[in-house]
């Protein structure tokens, strides 16, 4: 078993090799003068079982070039199954036609994956379950829900809480993080009147007098989430949290966070933190090296990885 990192989430990787206790494996992603990627494998890696994390984070193309390019090189180098582990992976939010004369980028994505030499995708919280289905290689989706849970019950014990969904479209995952705590969930009925932009219609649920925490995949611009925050402290909420797996954090997303009655957002290292979230009042990031590192042990020596979810 070898661990290659790429660029876009150095520390991420790192974490993740310690946890499994081998060193990275000595390569060079690094750029011409002209920005093309260039890579090189300082390894023998032959008849290796070789896992390689890059999350497609900002800068998206640039990271996923780097990601084709790595699975790419070792292929050629023989290596005897390729996993690509991406933490987050960008242009999931593509997942369908959202209207006339447009792309599945992550179809796409997957398909050029799947052409570069990987075997097989180890990723996190899926913008959309089915996007598991482009590949036509096996994909692990691992979910945040079992770390988040654990968190809440040590950061907010004694406390009602109330679990809430920011859109209809995040039920399914508020309702696993409900269940798992035994709390009430509330959902926000919001619209969109244009790409990037959202407004609370309702608030679905009984949340007066709750500690409310809402619950995401993705925080990008932060409009959703401070609107959804502001809509449930106006309904009688005693304070509002979020808890999101992504922290994409475009933008201003990071200024209005701090400006938002968010008492605090907790996001996963899945993406490599920026000095503004590092400094941040009300934003705290969460590791998942340890969990990606026992399913990467357990694709190792094909034993269940499923059995992490519960």
């Amino acid at each position: 078993m070898k661990i290659v990192a790429c660029n876009s989430n150095r520390p991420l990787a790192e974490a993740v090799a310690a946890a499994c206790g081998l060193p990275l494996t000595n390569a060079s992603v690094r750029r011409f003068a002209d920005m093309e990627v260039f890579v090189e494998i300082h390894e023998n890696v032959r008849g290796e079982d070789v896992f390689v994390v890059q999350s497609t984070s900002y800068p998206a193309n640039d990271n996923l070039m780097e990601l084709l390019i790595t699975l790419d090189a070792l292929r050629r180098a023989s290596a005897r199954r390729i996993t690509a582990v991406i933490p987050y992976f960008g242009y999931a939010r593509q997942d369908r036609k959202s209207g006339s004369r447009t792309p599945i980028s992550a179809k796409l994505v997957a398909n050029l994956i799947t052409e570069a030499g990987a075997d097989r995708v180890l990723t996190m919280d899926l913008h959309a379950a089915q996007i598991q289905g482009f590949f036509d290689i096996p994909v692990d989706n691992l979910f945040a829900a079992p770390l988040f849970s654990r968190d809440i019950q040590e950061r907010y014990e004694g406390r009602e809480l109330m679990i809430v969904s920011p859109d209809v479209g995040g039920v399914v995952r508020a309702r696993a993080i409900a269940a798992r705590l035994g709390v009430d969930l509330a959902i926000i009925d919001k619209r969109r009147p244009r790409a990037g932009v959202s407004e609370v219609m309702n608030v679905i649920g009984e949340v007066e007098g709750r500690h409310c925490l809402l619950v995401d995949d993705i925080v990008d611009s932060g409009g959703t989430l401070c609107n959804a925050a502001e809509a449930l402290l106006k309904n009688g909420a005693k304070s509002a949290g979020v808890y999101v797996t992504h922290g994409v954090f475009s933008g201003g997303a990071v200024a209005r966070i701090g400006a938002a009655p968010i008492e605090m957002m907790t996001v996963t290292d899945s993406i490599q933190a920026t000095e503004a979230v590092r400094v941040s009042r009300n934003i705290r990031q969460l590791t998942i090296a340890p969990l990606l590192a026992e399913a990467m042990k357990r694709i190792s020596e094909e034993s269940s990885v499923s059995s992490l979810f519960n």
